[in-house]
């Protein structure tokens, strides 16, 4: 198997990757994403440039986000990073939608009164989930609604919206709301 990993050290997505490679002891080649030449040769195999993207030569395949890349390499190495109970698995996200549902009742925003780059940083893992496995909690479902209703959060679903079919899975309908 011959992995590639186009990925910079210092962005935290691709240390997420880098983690995952190191604990199951899979060689990898590494190619460095700097400047524009770097975005340049990355958007020649993954059109959007976002990084990480791991490239298996051998199977032919490419693949964006850190947590797409994680599940595929743990499969293919039989791995112990993602549980193979899916119960299991999806637990863990329970537990924390809940905390982030229990923080949202005392406060409108991840950080407070205000939004705060908190709130910048929680929107995209809010936004995938949501495809992936859902919230039950009224707290976490309100605070997703603000989110969407914020100019800057708009556009950027906006700007993302015709690279959905990128997703390895389909979008739900309501993705977008209602709530």
């Amino acid at each position: 198997m011959t992995l590639v990993l186009y990925q910079h050290p210092f962005a935290s997505y691709c240390q997420k990757v880098l983690i995952a490679l190191y604990e199951l002891d899979l060689p990898f080649e590494s190619h460095l994403i700097e400047g524009e030449e770097g975005r340049a040769a990355l958007a020649r195999i993954w059109p959007p440039a976002g990084m990480p993207v791991l490239r298996d030569e051998d199977a032919g395949l490419t693949l964006p986000e850190s947590t797409t890349i994680i599940e595929y390499l743990d499969a293919v190495a039989d791995g112990p990073l993602v549980p193979a109970d899916a119960g299991e698995a999806l637990q863990a996200l329970d537990t924390a939608y809940g905390v982030l549902d229990d923080r949202l009742a005392e406060q409108p925003w991840a950080g407070g009164e205000t939004f705060t780059m908190a709130d910048c940083a929680i929107f995209p893992a809010l936004f995938y989930l949501r495809g992936v496995h859902r919230w039950e909690g009224d707290n976490v479902r309100r605070y997703y609604r603000d989110l969407l209703a914020r100019p800057s959060i708009a556009r950027v679903v906006d700007d993302a919206r015709p690279y959905r079919d990128l997703f390895p899975l389909p979008w739900p309908a309501d993705q977008d709301g209602p709530f």
